[in-house]
């Protein structure tokens, strides 16, 4: 992250200090193919670095959040779609034990997820978050260390899950 603000974008300072007091609402998107496969970008920065996680983002202030997912899918995915053709898979909540700026202070995210089909696979995907990506089997995201735990929750389906709980 740069010190100078982009659109949407705040100061490194007043960013590190919101992530130090209060946390960040985001949107994670369960992006699934025809097949049932689940799409993960190996992350590049922190928190998560260097794990296989959905894609997704932040909602700014002011955001709608039909807004907030138009807007992520298409830096996300290099896709066009809207909030309706979205599955709802309810409120998550993410604890880290560092941020993007390092390890100082921990991450808290208030997440919601959202399951959608895409027809096709998209051509490119965007690098900025992502190294790399790949089309995960639920049984093989499951089963790989590297996946991180976040990102298992949304397709785990586990009774122990019910409602909000400390992985919901």
């Amino acid at each position: 992250m740069s010190g100078s603000q982009q659109q949407g974008r705040l100061p490194d300072a007043l960013f590190s200090s919101i992530i130090e007091h209060a946390p960040l609402i985001s949107m994670d998107l369960v992006v699934k193919d025809i097949a049932g496969n689940v799409l993960l970008g190996k992350r590049l920065n922190r928190p998560a670095q260097g794990y296989w996680f959905v894609p997704g983002g932040r909602i700014r202030k002011g955001e709608r959040f039909d807004a907030a997912f138009t807007r992520l899918v298409q830096e996300e995915l290099g896709v066009q779609l809207t909030l309706a053709q979205a599955r709802f898979l309810g409120p998550y909540e993410h604890h880290y034990s560092d941020n993007v700026f390092g390890e100082h202070f921990s991450t808290h995210y208030v997440v919601l997820g959202f399951e959608l089909v895409l027809p096709a696979q998209p051509d490119a995907l965007p690098c900025a978050q992502h190294g790399e990506y790949r089309w995960f089997s639920v049984e093989a995201l499951l089963a790989d260390p590297l996946v991180h735990i976040h990102s298992k929750w949304y397709v785990a389906n586990n009774p122990l899950m019910p409602g909000i709980t400390s992985a919901r």
